[in-house]
């Protein structure tokens, strides 16, 4: 019988097998002990908080998938890729105008609808003791809000899931689609862009208090979006913005289900969610890790990596870093300066961060309260195939009753 040994060189691998789905952190804690290491095919593998920060900041990494030989062949085929998928200055002005519209004065007329949905969710539930917490919560929860924030009729929905479904795997740089799934994917792309031309067609002439009415006819200074930019970018935020938060969301229960101590601590003091959220980001984040590609030699960690490398930045490794975090395995929302990766960093941050913390804190707010006695059906549960959006992809829930 052979034996196969897990080195260093590929431990990475080990990370993107779906047999470590559930658990990938002790690999993570050996890719640690070599902050920059490269593995077998060729991608460095950075794992250590102080290595992360710094290559978050460096102009020469880039984070434009055209310019990567080892990236994801979908995003590579793309006319027009997703502003995140971009390098300043392009990336600078989309984001800018982009965060024009995604104002704070938005997100605070949203939030008045996030309480009622959840509730509603939790009401259609009411007769049973058992229920999936991904797909009778939060799935459907920012999939509701997105689309009121974006101006996407909620009917719509069984229509861009589908798309969504075909889609979110191409943002994984690292997965081997086969050809028919780079095909399936592209018809999926051909037909939600397709749909969202004709929806802003309709908002520039009919606008209305969202965010896509706001590209398409706002008033900003520095201009427009050209319309393949906007189509990409609004393709973005209708899949990336419910698709990590369903994972905020579900990841936030399972450790709290797993932490029955803190449960009960939120139960007493519902404000205790906004750092409940926040440490879950820290602790088993949505997003585990993104791909970049180096523009030129560089220097970290006391290895050069060449230029047009594909380096991976393990931002769930870099939150749990013991040279930086005290008891970072330890799930403890009271911590103190939880500087996390949570929503990446830098010029790439999250622009949907303030919406993705709404939704989970409300949403933590309302299950701790009304969930009585609420307890995993499967340990562990279900993992999607994704590694680096990662998170169950069923979470079966019982409970005693579920309150008003």
């Amino acid at each position: 019988m052979t034996q196969t040994f897990v080195t260093s060189r590929n431990l990475f691998a080990q990370v993107l097998d779906p047999a470590s789905r559930a658990n990938p952190y002790p690999l993570y804690a050996r890719l640690r002990e070599t902050p920059v290491s490269v593995q077998e095919n060729g991608t460095y593998v950075v794992s250590t908080h102080r290595e992360i920060s710094q290559l978050l900041h460096d102009p020469r990494i880039s984070s434009d998938e055209r310019k990567s030989a080892q990236g994801s062949k979908a995003l590579a085929e793309s006319e027009t890729p997703p502003f995140i998928f971009t390098d300043p200055p392009e990336h600078t002005l989309f984001r800018r105008l982009i965060m024009h519209q995604f104002t704070p004065q938005r997100i605070a007329g949203i939030k008045e609808h996030i309480k009622p949905v959840v509730d509603a969710l939790l009401d259609a539930k009411r007769q049973q003791n058992q229920f999936d917490l991904v797909q009778d919560v939060a799935y459907p929860l920012p999939v509701t809000i997105i689309c009121r924030l974006l101006g996407v009729p909620p009917e719509d929905e069984p229509r861009f899931r589908v798309w969504s479904s075909d889609l979110v795997r191409t943002l994984d740089p690292t997965e081997s689609l086969s050809e028919a799934e780079v095909q399936k994917a592209a018809q999926s792309r051909v037909q939600i862009r397709e749909y969202l031309k004709q929806l802003s067609e309709t908002r520039r002439m009919h606008p209305q208090d969202d965010l896509l009415s706001g590209l398409v006819a706002g008033d900003d200074p520095d201009g427009r979006l050209p319309e393949p930019d906007l189509l990409a970018t609004m393709q973005l935020l209708l899949i990336a913005g419910h698709e990590t938060t369903v994972n905020l969301i579900t990841n936030s229960m399972l450790a709290l289900l797993r932490h029955p101590d803190v449960f009960d601590r939120l139960r007493r003091n519902p404000d205790l969610a906004i750092q409940t959220a926040e440490e879950v980001l820290r602790y088993d984040p949505p997003v585990q890790f993104r791909t970049r590609t180096t523009l030129a030699d560089l220097p970290i960690a006391g290895v050069t990596i060449p230029q047009g490398a594909s380096v991976v930045l393990l931002l769930a490794a870099g939150s749990r870093d013991p040279a930086y975090f005290v008891d970072p395995d330890r799930f403890w929302p009271e911590r103190p300066d939880n500087e996390h990766f949570g929503f990446g960093g830098s010029d790439h941050y999250c622009v949907g961060a303030p919406l993705a913390r709404l939704e989970a804190v409300t949403a933590l707010k309302v299950l701790s309260q009304r969930l009585q006695a609420p307890r995993l059906v499967t340990e562990p549960p279900p993992y999607r195939k994704n590694a680096a959006l990662r998170g169950p992809e069923h979470l079966q829930i019982t409970c005693d009753y579920i309150s008003d």
